[in-house]
């Protein structure tokens, strides 16, 4: 029988109840396709911090390292808000992209038809349900370049942060970004602000140069804030979004919310080695934490994308999304997906109805 060895670090607030739906879900989607995981617990964020005094101890680091694939739960929490900020749960997310080389965030936006209604935007925008994937890269721009400082200047309190890409950088997660596009619908739009930042033009550069290689692939620019609106406007004209850091962790949040629910939303980091990352795309949620009112599906979506990338278990990485969009056609929700008036069943009960599903 396939095996593969896979780190769960189910961190902190609602990580670990959707963790243990996404390892339920695994388990039946593992008796139905022919394969086993070997699961490796281990500390993560907050919760390490209080045995260890760090987010990403060592002992963790080197279960993920040895690992094929990292499914992560959330991590933080009010508790450890007043900490240095080099040691909060949040520092521990940084800290395991660094060490393990993740640079691609692959950010899918999924509304199916039967939940349209949940959606801010406008029902003629979202009633045929959404479907697409913002690329972000993750380890360069604003949030990692340097020099990066602040200090006294002559007109007061000053700060410098840098913005820097070096060619292999954008190479590579844009790569990423036509390859998927030609498993999809055959477009890529890359987002800048060439009109502005050098950066931006360097990207712009090198997206035309890859995009010779993928005739059959349609590529158009966009600046960032074009997209920003476009994505409130018309969000059923994207297929694949790539774009650099910062730009993508703002437009990830804002498409979450197009969706209705980050309770819906998984993601996946790939790298340079042989560890990927799989989260869902919300927070730790720390005041619904054991009320049974998480909803588990972005973390059982980020189960399936470890299927698909790290373990190329495709068929049954298709039979889980299958599986959700099947409960959900069904009428079942979570309490984020539920009315005021609404019933709504349990973080357990949506795992159990997915895995019977399968």
């Amino acid at each position: 029988m396939r095996s593969y060895k896979i780190a769960v670090l189910a961190g902190d607030g609602i990580g670990p109840e959707v963790t243990e739906q996404s390892l339920k879900v695994l388990t039946a989607a593992g008796r139905k396709f022919g394969f086993r995981l070997d699961i490796q617990e281990a500390d993560f964020g907050g919760k390490a911090i209080d045995k260890f005094g760090l987010p990403l101890p060592e002992s963790t680091l080197k279960i993920c390292r040895e690992s094929r694939a990292v499914l992560l739960g959330a991590v933080g929490g009010p508790k450890w808000d007043e900490l240095p900020v080099e040691i909060r749960p949040e520092k521990g997310l940084l800290a395991i992209r660094k060490e393990l080389g993740l640079y691609a965030n692959l950010r899918p936006v999924s509304l199916p038809p039967s939940l349209s209604e949940i959606s801010p935007l406008k029902p003629q925008l979202v009633e045929e349900g959404l479907n697409f994937i913002i690329v972000r890269e993750l380890t360069g721009g604003l949030y990692f370049g340097q020099p990066r400082k602040r200090f006294e200047g002559p007109r007061g309190r000053e700060a410098v942060d840098t913005l820097s890409y070096t060619e292999e950088e954008i190479r590579r997660i844009v790569t990423i970004a036509f390859q998927l596009a030609q498993q999809r619908r055959k477009k890529v739009t890359s987002v800048d602000k060439a009109n502005v930042l050098e950066s931006s033009r360097l990207w712009r550069e090198i997206t035309n140069e890859i995009a010779k290689a993928y005739p059959d692939v349609q590529l158009e620019h966009m600046y960032v804030d074009n997209c920003a609106m476009q994505l409130v406007r018309n969000p059923s004209q994207f297929d694949v979004i790539v774009t650099e850091n910062m730009f993508g962790d703002i437009l990830s949040d804002l498409a979450a919310m197009i969706g209705g629910s980050l309770g819906l939303l998984p993601s996946a980091s790939l790298g340079t080695g042989r560890t990927s990352l799989y989260e869902p795309a919300h927070g730790s949620a720390p005041d619904i934490a054991g009320e049974g009112k998480a909803n588990p599906i972005a973390s059982i979506l980020s189960a399936a994308m470890m299927l698909r990338f790290s373990c190329q278990e495709k068929e049954a990485a298709e039979a889980i999304e299958k599986a959700v969009e099947k409960v959900l056609n069904q009428g079942w929700k979570t309490a984020d997906l539920a009315g005021k008036e609404e019933k709504y069943i349990s973080t357990e009960e949506m795992g159990d109805k997915i895995a019977e599903a399968l």
